[in-house]
């Protein structure tokens, strides 16, 4: 089926730009959102970014202010992890997540090459289920089995964050996570 091809070609190959890919100079809000789909796999006429939600990012303390009114690679690279991960966490929960992850790797860019990192591998793995010969009664079957994955890895994902406020893992706020909305 071409359109199944298609998106585990897509999912094969399309993945964020390495973090010297970024453009080296400040962009303006505008900029900024014409840049951030390219940066995701994205399908439908959603928008991936709006400047409401990076003012709300802002205000939420998952981004930092803009430089003046430009915006620099830290913040493309925060951005491109929040526009990923808050498809599947609350914004509390990406905030503390993304604290946590740049102390450990002790920059952004650090962060964000380890991010990208995961984000292959795990594009890649997803890619593999997905057959390339699918035939159109093999469909729901493939978005059972990928909404039940999503399902168990949400699951396991809602537990590590508990045990990490448990444990007062810097940057996490504390509280249980699961009772959040999104």
């Amino acid at each position: 089926m071409e359109e199944l091809e298609e998106l585990k070609e897509r999912m094969s190959q399309e993945r964020p730009v390495d973090w010297d890919a970024f453009p080296d100079l400040g962009l303006y809000m505008d900029q900024i959102i014409s840049y951030m789909p390219r940066q995701l796999i994205h399908y439908g006429d959603g928008d991936v970014l709006t400047s409401a939600m990076v003012n709300n990012y802002i205000k939420d303390g998952l981004l930092p202010r803009a430089e003046g009114k430009r915006y620099s690679q830290t913040h493309l690279a925060y951005l491109t992890a929040i526009c990923v991960l808050k498809q599947v966490l609350s914004v509390r929960e990406v905030k503390g997540l993304l604290a946590v992850g740049e102390q450990r790797k002790g920059s952004t860019q650090g962060l964000y090459d380890y991010f990208c990192q995961q984000l292959d591998g795990v594009l890649t793995e997803t890619a593999q289920c997905i057959p390339g010969d699918g035939e159109e009664e093999d469909l729901p079957r493939l978005a059972l089995g990928l909404a039940l994955r999503s399902y168990a890895n949400r699951l396991a994902c809602q537990r590590v964050l508990d045990i990490m406020a448990n444990h007062g893992m810097p940057g996490e706020l504390p509280g249980k996570h699961h009772k959040e909305k999104k």
